[in-house]
């Protein structure tokens, strides 16, 4: 049985091949919904935060962080390291370069190395985070947000934006373009609401304040940012990785029929050569 041994090692192949990569989808999966049921702690935080910049609007203090006039813009594009991923952060890195060519004055700040290495042609000195994998999510944030208020802080940057994939749902990963410097639209939104407060106390620097309420701000959002995309990296590698096992699975039935009939061919051809073999023996 030559060649249904043969087809009998593809089989094999198929099998593993499909274990193996149902295997890698079900580790997407758990990492998916893992890291969707610590998301909601960021919505406590959120709701706190509003009333200190509720406060920020009361004052009079100006600062780079919430207002100002430089035209240079940043432009963070947030891609994720991992296996099957090409598109997904193509995705992310195509709607970064459409958004440049809304700023004149801009550049490139990647997270991920497959951002930094499409970019950093259109930005030869752009900076780089590309070990968030091994240093940690808040970690990263930290690192990113001390860069960034420097550079607004020294007039190199005015405004930031964020370029990144948002969960929608598991089905669905959405880029998403999120203004993160200055804090402008924030303060702008909590002023609106109807204040009870009348007289507010400042025993600080109203400046200092801005400041400190500011770079924490930023650092939640990007930790967000970052685990955002984490999630939604997870969903689409789950989703790739399903479109496989499917493909594989339709392949790995084709190979039973395939070994099936070899198996008969292999049969068929036995029988022959044994009746041959026993007319010849007759004569």
């Amino acid at each position: 049985m030559g060649k249904a041994n043969k087809v009998k090692g593809e089989l094999r192949d198929a099998v593993e091949m499909v274990d193996l990569i149902q295997t890698l989808k079900d580790i997407a999966d758990n990492k998916f919904y893992t890291l969707t049921s610590k998301k909601d702690t960021f919505r406590r935080f959120g709701e706190s935060f509003v009333e200190f910049f509720r406060l920020i609007s009361l004052t009079a203090a100006d600062h780079p962080l919430i207002g100002n006039d430089n035209p240079n813009v940043g432009i963070l594009a947030v891609t994720v390291e991992g296996s099957f991923l090409g598109a997904f952060n193509n995705k992310i890195l195509r709607r970064a370069i459409e958004e440049q060519e809304n700023h004149a004055q801009s550049k490139f700040i990647a997270v991920g190395s497959k951002g930094y290495d499409r970019l950093v042609s259109l930005t030869p000195d752009m900076k780089a985070f590309t070990d968030m994998e091994s240093v940690g999510i808040y970690e990263t944030a930290v690192a990113i947000k001390d860069y960034l208020i420097d550079e607004i802080m020294n007039k190199h940057l005015g405004k930031v934006i964020v370029v990144y994939a948002w969960p929608k749902s598991f089905e669905s990963q959405v880029v998403r373009v999120l203004k993160l410097l200055p804090c402008d639209d924030l303060v702008t939104k909590q002023s609106k609401f109807g204040l009870d407060l009348e007289n507010v106390i400042l025993e600080s620097n109203p400046r200092e304040i801005i400041g400190y309420l500011a770079d924490l701000w930023v650092t939640t959002r990007l930790y967000e940012i970052l685990f955002n995309s984490l999630i939604a990296s997870a969903a689409a590698q789950s989703s790739f990785l399903e479109d496989s096992v499917d493909k594989m699975k339709k392949e790995r039935e084709k190979t039973k029929v395939k070994y099936r009939k070899a198996k008969k061919g292999d049969i068929d051809k036995s029988l022959r050569e044994t009746f041959s073999a026993r007319m010849m023996a007759t004569k």
